[in-house]
C-alpha cells in the first residue's frame, strides 16, 4: 500500500534527492506535492492523501502549531538541518519534531526514515504505543546544556540527545471560577503567597485571557506581558529554563510572576499549543505553579473545525487540562452559588475527569448561611467545599492598595489564615500558619535575572 509524501524544502539539494530516490527505486512512498511554504504543506495535508512529510529545518513559519496541525491530520514530520548546524535539532524538537536528519543524509537512507516515522505515527494514532510523532511535551520545554533532540543519522547529532540531570517535577494548580468575580485573582495571589512563605519555590502566573490584574495587583506597570513572551518563545522553540526566568518577575525570594495580557484585545498572543510547554517549564522551576485563569469555558464550534484559527478560550482550555488539580471558586452568595453551579456542569464537560477542589469565596453571614451553600452544593452539583474563605475587605483592600500580597498586608487576617490551610492542604501539610512577614530581597523587584 502506497503512502503521500508532501516535501517543503524551499528547493534545497536535499529535496532533489529525495525525490530521486523514490523515483529511481521501488518504495510505498509516493510524492504527492512540493509545497512551497507553510500554507501549502497544511493545504495538502488537509486533504488526507499525504502520511508524512519532510521539512526544511529553516521553512519559514514552521513553528509548534503547524506542527501539532500536521499529527492531528496523522502526518508525520521529519525536518532535514543543515549537516553545519546540529544545535538546531534543539529547537526542533521543542515545537515536536521528533525525527531530524542532516542534508547530506543518503537518499535511501532517507526514505527509510521517512517510512519508520509514517509507522510510528499510525501505531500513536491507533493508541497501540505512547505518541511518538513528535517530541513529549516534557522534552519540549529544556535547559539547552542538558536536552535536545535526538538527530537521526549524525553522529555530531548524538551529544544533543545525551541524557541530563531529572529535572524537576512541580506541581500545577489552576484557579478557576465562573463569571460574576468571584474573587479567582485573590484567591490565586494568596495561594501562591502562602506556598512561598512556607519556603515552596512557587511561580503564579496570570492565564486570563480577557485581561489579567495579577501585575496591578503587585504594584507592576507591565507592558510586556511575561507569558506572551513565553508563549512566543514556545511557539519557535526557543524557551528554555533560563528565558522562562528572566520573563518572570521576582515578587520575593519564593515568589515569581509571570505576568499576563493587561488588554483584552491581545488574548492570541496566548497559544493554545503552547501553554502546554510554558507550564511543564514551570514545572521545572517551582515546586508549585498557581494559574489565576479566565471564567470563560465556550469552545466555538465552528471553530472547532477550523484547528488553525485562533479560539479566544483555548488557552483557558489548555491550561485547565493540563494542571494537576483545578480550585473551583465561587462566590458564597444566591447568585454566586448559581452559577457555581452551572459553572461546575460546564467544567467537568469541558475538562472531563479533572481534579476539582471547590472553594466557597467571600463567606459572610449578610448574603448566605454557609451551611445552607455547602449543603446546596452537595445537593445540586454533587460536590463537597473544600474551604471556606471569609469576607475580609479591609485586608484585600490594604492588599492591593499597597501592592503587596496579602501574606504581607495582613498577616492575622482571617482570610490570610484561611489561605494558609488551604495551601497547606495542597501542599501536604508542608505550610506553617504562624504569620509571619515574607522576607524580601534587598533590592528593587525587576525582571529575575536567574
Amino acid at each position: 500500500m502506497t503512502a503521500g509524501l508532501a516535501t517543503a524544502g524551499s528547493g534545497q539539494s536535499w529535496e532533489s534527492a529525495l525525490v530521486g530516490a523514490l523515483d529511481r527505486g521501488a518504495t510505498p512512498l509516493t510524492v504527492v506535492r512540493r509545497c512551497v511554504d507553510v500554507a501549502d504543506l497544511l493545504a495538502v495535508a488537509s486533504t488526507g492523501q499525504i502520511a508524512v512529510a519532510a521539512v526544511a529545518a529553516d521553512l519559514r513559519r514552521l513553528d509548534s502549531e503547524v506542527v501539532d496541525e500536521l499529527h492531528r491530520l496523522g502526518v508525520a514530520v521529519v525536518a532535514v538541518r543543515s549537516a553545519a548546524d546540529d544545535r538546531i535539532a534543539v529547537r526542533l524538537q521543542r515545537i515536536g519534531i521528533a525525527a531530524v536528519v542532516p542534508d547530506d543524509q543518503d537518499g535511501a537512507d532517507l526514505v527509510t526514515i521517512l517510512l519508520r516515522e509514517r509507522d510510528r505515527q499510525r501505531l500513536a494514532a491507533r493508541g497501540e504505543q505512547p505518541g511518538t510523532g513528535g517530541a513529549q511535551v516534557s522534552d519540549r520545554m529544556l535547559d539547552p546544556a542538558t536536552g535536545g533532540a535526538s538527530t537521526v543519522g549524525s553522529d555530531a547529532g548524538s551529544a544533543d540527545g545525551a541524557a541530563g540531570p531529572t529535572p524537576r517535577s512541580g506541581r500545577v494548580v489552576a484557579v478557576w471560577g465562573p463569571a460574576g468575580a468571584p474573587g479567582r485573582s485573590t484567591v490565586a495571589s494568596g495561594l501562591a503567597g502562602a506556598a512561598a512563605e512556607a519556603g515552596a519555590r512557587t511561580v503564579l502566573v496570570d492565564a486570563d485571557v480577557y485581561g489579567g490584574v495579577q501585575a496591578s495587583a503587585f504594584g507592576l506597570l507591565d507592558e510586556s506581558p511575561g507569558l506572551a513572551g513565553a508563549c512566543r518563545l514556545a511557539a519557535n522553540g526557543r524557551l528554555d529554563l533560563a528565558g522562562l526566568v528572566g520573563l518572570c518577575w521576582q515578587l520575593t525570594p519564593e515568589l515569581r510572576l509571570l505576568t499576563g495580557i493587561s488588554r483584552a484585545d491581545r488574548w492570541p498572543e496566548l497559544r493554545p499549543s503552547t501553554m502546554p510547554v510554558v507550564l511543564d517549564g514551570c514545572r521545572q522551576l517551582a515546586d508549585l505553579t498557581v494559574l489565576d485563569c479566565g471564567f470563560c469555558l465556550e469552545d466555538d464550534p465552528e471553530l472547532s473545525f477550523d484547528t488553525l484559527a485562533p479560539r479566544r478560550n483555548g488557552a483557558t482550555l489548555a491550561a485547565l487540562t493540563a494542571a494537576d488539580e483545578i480550585v473551583v471558586v465561587g462566590s458564597a452568595d444566591p447568585a454566586g452559588m448559581e452559577r457555581l453551579v452551572r459553572g461546575l456542569a460546564e467544567l467537568r464537560e469541558a475538562v472531563p475527569g479533572g481534579s476539582l477542589r471547590v472553594v466557597l469565596n467571600r463567606c459572610r453571614p449578610t448574603a448566605a448561611r454557609t451551611d445552607d451553600a455547602v449543603e446546596a452544593l452537595h445537593r445540586f452539583a454533587g460536590v463537597r467545599v473544600a474551604a471556606r474563605l471569609p469576607e475580609d475587605r479591609d485586608a484585600t483592600d490594604r492588599a492591593w492598595r499597597a501592592g503587596i500580597g496579602l501574606v504581607e498586608a495582613a498577616p492575622s487576617s482571617p482570610l490570610r489564615r484561611s489561605l494558609t490551610e488551604l495551601a497547606a492542604s495542597m501542599l501536604g501539610g508542608a505550610v506553617r500558619g504562624d504569620g509571619g512577614r515574607s522576607r524580601r530581597r534587598p533590592v528593587p523587584r525587576g525582571r529575575a535575572a536567574g
